[in-house]
Formats: C-alpha cells, structure tokens, sequence
C-alpha cells in the first residue's frame, strides 16, 4: 500500500473519491511487474484494501475491477488415483502425537480427505469453522475465499461421516464443549492448522507412499490432491457417457473459478482418462460409419 499511496501523491490525489478504476490500472501498469503472479498479487492486495473500504461504507463501490493475468501453467502436477490416495489417508492417519498435538493422525486424515475429496484449496480447508458445515443439506460453506468469493460445496455420505466423527472426538476432547467459530482442523490450542504446516507433514508423508511419478510429472505437492479431484471427475463421468463439455461450467462452479478457463488448468492428461477419451471416441467414430445412435 506505500507504493499506492506514493502513487497518490504524485498524482495530487488528495481524497478517496478521486481514485477511479481508471486511475488504479494506471497504477498497477506503472509498476514493473512482468510475471502474472507478481501483478496479481499487487492487484488483490488493492483490491482487498478497498472491499473493506466498501464493506465499511466509506466507498460506495471497488476501483479494481482488472481481471488477474493469466499464465501458462508449466508444472505438471502428479495425479492421486483412488488406491494412492488410501495410502496417504492411510499413512496419515497412523501418524502419532508430538510436541503437544492431540489427535494428529485422525486429524490430518480427515483434512487431507476433505482435500481430495472436494478439491478444495489448502486455505479454503484450514480456514474451516465448524459453523461452516451444514450436516441438515450437506453442505460446506467457503467464505470470502480467491477473488473474494464465498460457495457452497456439497458433500456426500462418506465425507459426511468422517466429518461427524471429527467432530465427536473433537467434542470428547474439549470439556467445556465446541463453539461455532472454532477451526475445524487444530491440533494445539484451539489455533487452525496453517497452509504451510500442512504442506510440511504432507510432504514427511510422500516417501512413505512408495509411489510412482509418471515421466514428466513433478514430485507430488499437497495442492495435487485438488488436481486429482478435477481429473478424477472427469474420467468418471467419461465413464459414465456424461458429455464432459457440458459438466465443465459446474466443475469450475463447484471449485470456485471465475470461469471454465481456470478449470482447464486442472484437467491433465493421465493414461486412464486418455483411455476414457478413446472408448468415447471409438463409440462415437463406430456409432458415425454404422449409422447407428451416438453415445
């Protein structure tokens, strides 16, 4: 905010109804900011500054309304498929208590759960409140999450469960009882487990999982499990003969995008979706020389 401010002073800019989204991109153009995720972040500090100016009544409306540069994702990420993710959820859940933690393994199993399961970001799972589960519609609530968006993530039965009974031993272990506002996932004082600590266990945890990386693919990353979740959609509605162009805009609903651009980020080739995609095709180019119906 010093360079904004720097900025203003330059301009003559003297009142806060004087800066206009014109002015803004004038700002963030002015800064030497060649890589997309330097000016993104620059511009959603800005823009976070403002949605509180506007929350607070002061402004009436946020200058930033840029859209975020986009990069060309270079990494290839690793994909989880069901049988690698037991192993973690396995290996997880056997890890013991240190250092004052309580309930270490059954609480970086449900996380990490959670994580693959519904594809959520790190942040989004770690800043979890209990309030933000709605057992009655089976819902998770995502509050003012990326660009300042809040959803509703549905989950099923087994998530269900397992987040039931965090939640029962997480009672047993507080004898003054739960409030509302309590982090979901914590281990020690009642403090949210943090992105980066859970990046470090998840990592402790990889060479324990003997897996295999594909040729090309980078060493798993805890934000792997969100990847696996979108390709794991994917092949399963290839199996299912669901047409995945017309599902694409629900998963980037459901994974909280601004549009079906970002999703596709996330939809990398792995040889069972390959195989997928080919047994469509088969049918389709069969269906196409025989006259027959088309899947």
């Amino acid at each position: 905010m010093v360079l904004f401010d720097d900025y203003l002073v330059e301009n003559h800019i003297t009142e806060l109804q004087q800066i206009s989204t014109k002015l803004v991109d004038q700002f963030l153009l002015s800064r030497p900011r060649s890589r997309p995720r330097s000016y993104n972040h620059l511009r959603c500090t800005l823009g976070r500054f403002f949605a509180h100016l506007v929350n607070q009544e002061v402004l009436e409306h946020n200058p930033v309304q840029s859209p975020p540069r986009r990069s060309r994702y270079q990494r290839t990420p690793f994909i989880f498929d069901t049988a690698d993710a037991g192993r973690l959820l396995a290996v997880a859940k056997a890890l013991p208590d240190k250092g004052g933690t309580v309930d270490r393994g059954r609480t970086y199993h449900a996380l990490f759960a959670v994580l693959y399961g519904l594809g959520l970001r790190v942040g989004e799972a770690c800043r979890l409140h209990i309030e933000d589960i709605d057992f009655e519609r089976q819902l998770l609530v995502i509050r003012e999450t990326k660009f300042y968006k809040s959803r509703l993530v549905p989950f099923g039965p087994k998530l269900e469960a397992l987040l039931a009974e965090h939640l029962r031993r997480k009672r047993a272990r507080c004898a003054n009882g739960l409030s509302l506002n309590q982090p979901l996932f914590s281990l020690r004082g009642g403090r949210p487990i943090s992105p980066g600590t859970a990046s470090q266990t998840f990592h402790h945890l990889i060479p324990h999982l003997h897996l295999t990386i594909p040729p090309g693919a980078s060493p798993p990353r805890l934000h792997d499990l969100r990847h696996s979740f979108a390709v794991g959609a994917l092949t399963r509605w290839y199996r299912l003969g669901i047409d995945p162009q017309a599902r694409l805009l629900t998963l980037a609903t459901f994974l909280g995008h601004v549009d079906v651009n970002s999703t596709a980020i996330y939809l990398e080739t792995t040889p069972t979706l390959l195989d997928q995609a080919n047994r469509r095709f088969e049918a389709f180019a069969t269906a196409t020389l025989t006259g027959g119906p088309r899947s």
